[in-house]
């Protein structure tokens, strides 16, 4: 008796579950997840708060993540810096954000920022290119991109900028039936 070793205090565990979708048991899960990526980085005990990031090059690496082809865009938007080193707190908000709890908006949200390459809060014809490119894995001409890019700024760019909003986009996802099922990563 006694032995049980705690690796988040109760209140920790508490704003773990309220900040994402995800029950104690399934936060346990993605903190061993993560703890395994690094364990001669990560603590067994996360009582005091350690300071400790796990590189990109691990969370890229990572069954859910290594085949997604925006893999790297993924972890440099769920982390804080933008590097793609995450903290568990990162690394739980992109599982939370990714998981089949989170609400249409908040995926939508963060497949924006995803998508937006240069992070200039819009998606211009160069992101989409960069999106194009990468859902295609490089299979299209420049030519063939660049037509794609102008159909789905033709379609969905509601105030004919020649770039998406945030507005823009989700409307667009609103009309992608597939999205919620495809901007998620099981646990």
């Amino acid at each position: 008796m006694g032995n049980k070793q705690t690796v988040f205090t109760r209140e920790q565990l508490e704003a773990y579950q309220d900040c994402t979708f995800f029950t104690r048991k399934e936060i346990m899960r993605l903190f061993y997840r993560y703890q395994d990526l690094a364990p001669q980085l990560v603590p067994l005990d996360y009582t005091s708060y350690p300071d400790v990031k796990v590189p990109y090059e691990l969370i890229g690496s990572m069954p859910e993540l290594k085949d997604n082809p925006f893999r790297q865009r993924i972890a440099q938007v769920f982390s804080e810096d933008g590097d793609g080193h995450m903290t568990l707190d990162n690394f739980l908000d992109m599982f939370s954000v990714m998981s089949e709890m989170a609400p249409r908006d908040l995926k939508a949200y963060y497949a924006f920022k995803i998508y937006d390459f240069n992070n200039d809060d819009s998606i211009c014809a160069w992101d989409l290119e960069q999106t194009v490119t990468r859902l295609t894995r490089g299979e299209l001409s420049a030519e063939e991109v660049s037509l794609v890019c102008e159909k789905v700024l033709d379609e969905a760019d509601g105030d004919h900028d020649g770039r998406l909003s945030l507005e823009d986009f989700q409307n667009m996802i609103l009309r992608a039936p597939d999205f919620l099922s495809t901007f998620h990563i099981r646990i």
